[in-house]
């Protein structure tokens, strides 16, 4: 590969017809960020502010198809992963990605904000195998974080600790990001940042003010898009989630007086155009 090419971050992630989540925000935050974003779709939903009424999870040789045929075309750096859908989805994934030596970031997706399963099959333990083995970056909630390590998480510390157990267990797992937006209900926000450098592992952590809006669909996809993307520019840990935490939260305060939808109980998207790279 030439040494001018242009860096390619993949997506591979679910689809979200309102445009708010999924792929359609991966995409939306590279594209502010400043770097090239592809994507290559796993499932598409049939959602809006009320709920996830529908998945319909593409044939896995589809989604293998999609990432070789990207792999083989783009000098892939930084690869997120989002929703998968299902276990033979996820063995593809992996498939696909066994000679790729960049990054993985894992959003691990697996329910939707408004509560429904994502993932349509209840052996997790195996469909989570195959991808944390691959992944080097991954950004968990905390219900996800307890999903992952059968732990009660309550705190920004039960968090940490639940993060340097994964850590320890997979070999290519070097950051774990912790979300704190589900662990506090007071008016600071805590993300730590747990990440591994040979034997030592560290934790970063930033508090924020916690911002009160109803446009918050979809952070969690734009923050682990952010993170890759960030990374595929700086290629620093801590640099990059200082700038992704930075990127969505000025993404909610320019978001918060917009109306998008039109339930009045919904969570709206966020506005990625007013954040120019």
């Amino acid at each position: 590969k030439s040494k001018n090419m242009q860096a390619t971050v993949l997506s591979i992630a679910g689809s979200d017809p309102t445009g708010g989540a999924g792929i359609q925000a991966d995409i939306k935050t590279m594209t502010s960020i400043g770097v090239y974003g592809a994507a290559v779709v796993t499932c598409v939903t049939v959602q809006n502010s009320y709920g996830v009424s529908r998945v319909e999870c593409l044939p896995p040789d589809l989604v293998y198809e999609q990432i070789k045929i990207v792999l083989d075309d783009h000098d892939v750096t930084h690869i997120k992963i989002g929703m998968v859908g299902t276990i033979s989805i996820a063995k593809a994934i992996s498939e696909a990605l066994s000679d790729f030596q960049g990054e993985v970031i894992y959003d691990p997706v697996m329910e939707s904000s408004t509560g429904q399963p994502l993932f349509n099959n209840g052996e997790n333990n195996k469909y989570l195998e195959h991808l944390l083995s691959k992944c080097t970056v991954l950004t968990p909630n905390q219900p996800e974080l307890s999903t992952l390590t059968h732990k009660q998480i309550v705190t920004v510390q039960n968090g940490i600790d639940a993060a340097e157990q994964i850590l320890k267990k997979y070999p290519c797992l070097r950051v774990v990001l912790v979300k704190g937006g589900h662990l506090e209900t007071y008016e600071e926000i805590i993300d730590a940042m747990v990440c591994k450098t040979g034997d030592t592992v560290q934790n970063h952590s930033i508090p924020h003010p916690s911002i009160k809006t109803i446009n918050s669909h979809g952070t969690g996809c734009t923050l682990a898009s952010a993170f890759a993307s960030y990374h595929c520019l700086t290629g620093d840990d801590e640099v990059s989630f200082h700038r992704s935490i930075r990127y969505v939260q000025k993404l909610l305060v320019n978001s918060a007086t917009q109306q998008v939808i039109t339930n009045p109980r919904g969570s709206g998207p966020m506005m990625h155009y007013s954040l120019k790279a």
